[in-house]
């Protein structure tokens, strides 16, 4: 398992993730948890989400199409939902059913978009 700390998730890459692997310990999210700038909410154990609210549809638009192209760079991608000006993101890794140190590398990378 590739269990990533730095100080810096948005230095590290996604690396493919094509199942055989158990999920990271609710240790492990929690310590991946406090290197997020934002409160990501953890979703039965096994997905992380944020709701991100912006001035209007336009803008949230432009923020879903920053993560699209940034999610297809890093080949790992999340669920993503609009309503209007608010767009939710859940992370998990599909392959394995849970959380995956991509999870949270996306995360701070997504989290950087906004900065």
């Amino acid at each position: 398992m590739l269990f990533v700390m730095t100080d810096d998730l948005t230095s590290k890459h996604c690396v493919p993730c094509e199942g055989g692997v158990e999920p990271i310990s609710e240790k492990a999210v929690n310590e991946y948890l406090q290197q997020l700038s934002l409160r990501w909410e953890v979703v039965d154990g096994k997905k992380i989400r944020h709701t991100f609210k912006f001035k209007d549809f336009k803008e949230a638009m432009v923020f879903i199409n920053k993560v699209a192209e940034l999610a297809e760079s890093e080949g790992h991608h999340p669920d993503i939902h609009i309503y209007y000006n608010k767009v939710t993101i859940e992370l998990w890794t599909h392959a394995i059913g849970g959380l995956f140190d991509n999870d949270f590398i996306l995360a701070a990378k997504i989290e950087k978009i906004l900065t």
